[in-house]
């Protein structure tokens, strides 16, 4: 059973989450001030903690900032009704795991509780493994998925085995094969790569076997190839299933021999290379309509590797945009950015058929058109059009047109509102009329910020 914290000076917040989560089968433990929160996490080593910003003593920012002492603190939810959004984001960077704003809507609590429990879990079940191994193999991920991809790196990498790297376009294949090289008995060799996609069909020969001089117009020296500058080395055949079936079939003679002939050459030249490959493409069924060489296949996927695609790890996205964040603010020259937990809320409901490549080129886009917090407004228009929470329009069904109109307005004008913090003249400009119009709006739909 999961013990939960909840620190609120309000005593109808408290009791209203202890039925909520406990009614799901947590243990709920209450305080109504920060030291007596203290306290008990010290003494029953919470899980999660469910915190007031606002207390009176000892306040939110101040337990926040003691937690980062703790050697395995609890995962922190900030909740707030008084807080803006720069004090929320705020929270975020002092190592919240996510921000919710009063009044509580069930759904979306039961739904953060668990986000931050399973993130708890797994960032301290495995977290000498999940920093020692996304530094070194530089990938970022705590998810089930990546830790799984790990292990299969670290027990992968000592060896001289072939490799297949299998996956999704934009899921990090590269990076995977450099981590394995990296990692290696042959890191201080070679590691060549080449993109068999790239290479017309009647260059691929020359460039990884290389070729003499005379072999083909314009050859007018010998030129070695890629095989031979990975010698004792690495040599990563990206996008293989693209290259040609007489190519494969050299290829499989290096694989076999350790040896190859140049174009336009006779004699052969040994290598001694470690062969990773990657596709995005489905080899066994290319083998099948003969596209692909099946013996091709076999030798190459000696040691397989399927690469998770983002879809079935969506817990790392706030990892993977927050890292994105700070690469790109460096890379700029600009002060490092917040992002709004909605982003966040918003980034993970999507496909993202480009997996990690798509998120990154979002993220770098974000990061030059914001100003010092990403917020919801600097996602294209599409993601926050499918980010947007849905509604059943029976549920409104006794209302008149003119009544369902208005409750509309007013939920969207109140929704801007609260996303740039209530500030008037940005709020009318983001909604594009007048500011005295805005305040008119305000007053004839009764719109009233949360206390």
């Amino acid at each position: 059973m999961k013990k939960i914290l909840v620190i609120d000076d309000e005593k109808n917040i408290r009791t209203t989450l202890k039925l909520v989560l406990e009614g799901e089968g947590y243990q709920l433990y209450l305080a109504e001030t920060g030291a007596k929160g203290l306290k008990i996490i010290k003494d029953t080593g919470v899980s999660l903690v469910l915190l007031d910003l606002k207390l009176k003593g000892t306040s939110g920012f101040d337990i926040l900032k003691k937690l980062k002492t703790f050697k395995n603190p609890p995962a922190v939810v900030v909740i707030s009704g008084q807080a803006s959004t720069t004090e929320a984001m705020k929270t975020i960077k002092e190592g919240a795991f996510d921000f919710l704003e009063k009044p509580l809507d069930r759904s979306r609590i039961l739904a953060t509780v668990d986000n931050a429990l399973r993130h708890h879990s797994i960032f301290n079940e495995d977290n000498d493994f999940a920093s020692k191994y996304s530094y070194k193999f530089e990938m970022i991920g705590e998810s089930p998925p990546m830790l799984k991809l790990f292990q299969q790196i670290q027990k992968i990498a000592p060896t001289r085995g072939r490799v297949l790297i299998t996956g999704e376009s934009g899921t990090g294949k590269e990076l995977i094969a450099r981590a394995i090289h990296k990692n290696s008995s042959l890191a201080a060799n070679p590691f060549i790569k080449i993109n068999c996609a790239a290479i017309p069909a009647e260059l691929i020969e020359s460039e990884l076997f290389g070729h003499e001089k005379g072999a083909f117009t314009g050859a007018s020296s010998r030129k070695s190839g890629l095989f031979e500058q990975a010698h004792n080395g690495t040599i990563f055949l990206d996008e293989i299933a693209d290259m040609s079936l007489n190519a494969q079939a050299k290829v499989l003679r290096v694989l076999q021999s350790g040896e190859f002939v140049r174009v336009g050459g006779e004699n052969p030249v040994k290598v001694e290379v470690r062969v990773i490959a990657a596709t995005n493409r489905d080899l066994e069924k290319m083998v099948q309509e003969e596209k692909f060489r099946e013996d091709l296949y076999f030798r190459l996927s000696v040691l397989p590797i399927k690469v998770p695609h983002l879809r079935k790890r969506k817990e790392d996205i706030p990892l993977l945009v927050n890292g994105f964040i700070k690469q790109f603010c460096n890379e700029y020259g600009l002060k490092e950015k917040m992002v709004d937990s909605k982003v966040i809320e918003i980034l993970q409901q999507q496909n993202w058929p480009g997996n990690i490549r798509e998120l990154k080129n979002q993220v770098e886009r974000m990061v030059i058109l914001s100003s010092d917090i990403i917020g919801v407004k600097d996602l294209p228009i599409d993601l926050v059009g499918s980010g947007l929470p849905s509604f059943e329009l029976n549920k409104f069904s006794h209302l008149t047109l003119k009544k369902f109109m208005r409750k509309m307005e007013s939920s969207f004008i109140k929704m801007k509102l609260e996303e740039h913090d209530w500030n008037i003249t940005k709020t009318a400009s983001i909604l594009d009329i007048e500011r005295t119009n805005l305040h008119k709006k305000i007053n004839s739909l009764e719109i009233e910020r949360d206390k």
